[in-house]
């Protein structure tokens, strides 16, 4: 008889946090308007939500990407127009990334695209539901972050 492997809470949560961030990954890709990568996305959402004069290295611990990647991605999206990034006024070796207006143009044609797929998740779960779900989730992030 095989040995019968017992699951630990612990490694099914982060199996399940895993699967959920590739469905969510590959939903958003599938959506993006034809040129736009996820990490281009993921940019472009941040700023959308921050808001404009964030900094490289604000940027890349926000979305916990590397220096070097975000430098790419920044110099991708700089090469199509999609953000400016110009030396800080206040301390020239900073540099600040904005939302050009063809940047706020394929940000809102990238959420009109993923809409209908957050509308079903909507109809999937409660508010309440991920109310719930959200103080243990915040705890573990916190928890990860002050182990590293």
């Amino acid at each position: 008889m095989a040995a019968v492997i017992e699951e630990h809470p612990e490694v099914q949560v982060f199996d399940e946090i895993s699967m959920i961030e590739h469905g969510v990954r590959m939903a958003i890709t599938r959506a993006l308007p034809v040129g736009l990568t996820y990490p281009q996305y993921e940019v472009l959402n941040l700023i959308a939500r921050r808001g404009d004069d964030l900094t490289p290295a604000q940027i890349s611990d926000a979305l916990k990407m590397t220096p070097g990647a975000i430098t790419n991605t920044l110099q991708r999206l700089e090469c199509t127009a999609l953000v400016s990034v110009e030396a800080c006024t206040k301390d020239r070796r900073r540099k600040r990334v904005r939302l050009t207006p063809e940047g706020r143009e394929a940000y809102n044609r990238s959420m009109a695209a993923i809409r209908p797929k957050v509308e079903k998740l909507r109809d999937g779960f409660t508010q309440k539901e991920f109310r719930e779900a959200l103080p243990f989730l915040r705890a573990l992030r916190v928890w990860m972050s002050e182990i590293r």
